[in-house]
């Protein structure tokens, strides 16, 4: 029996060591974090150009360098709707010339995103959607290549407008 008296020690101090109850104490803390609608678009490029073309061999013109990236952020109430749009400021412009800014297309892809045609007058939906996240798409522009312009350089501004509520 020799060998019972260390072990039946060992166990002793063991359970005195652990029969001392643990002091708990608990505590309520508030967390608040505050997330506010945000929108945010950002485009590959902000200058297009269509090259010179025959009007009888290419009587649509793809702008040059292409298709422009559209990243688009926001964040909005649970089932809100996400809305991009664009306007010309007027018609393209050379001098006194002008070209109705209707004669300015795009194939928009991506989720959300459509096809549409330029207007100076009411701003063209380019993409929507419902509900917070980051939606990516591209929008390929095109020009009614015609006989009928005047030669001459033309310019517009297009503004984007993007909305969430």
């Amino acid at each position: 029996m020799p060998r019972a008296v260390p072990l039946f020690l060992f166990v002793l101090v063991i359970v005195a060591a652990s029969g001392r109850p643990a002091v708990a104490q608990t505590s309520n803390a508030t967390l608040n974090a505050s997330v506010n609608g945000l929108a945010r678009l950002s485009l590959s490029s902000a200058a297009i150009s269509f090259p010179d073309a025959d009007p009888d061999a290419v009587p649509s013109i793809q702008a040059t360098p292409g298709a422009i990236n559209l990243t688009v952020k926001a964040r909005t109430l649970p089932g809100g709707t996400v809305t991009l749009t664009v306007v010309a400021n007027g018609p393209l412009r050379s001098g006194i010339d002008t070209i109705a800014a209707s004669n300015i297309t795009w194939v928009g892809t991506g989720t959300g995103f459509s096809n549409g045609t330029l207007s100076a007058a009411v701003p063209q939906v380019v993409a929507s959607w419902t509900g917070s996240g980051v939606r990516t798409g591209t929008q390929t522009f095109f020009f009614r290549n015609l006989w009928s312009y005047a030669t001459g350089t033309y310019t517009l501004t297009m503004t984007y407008t993007l909305s969430a509520a």
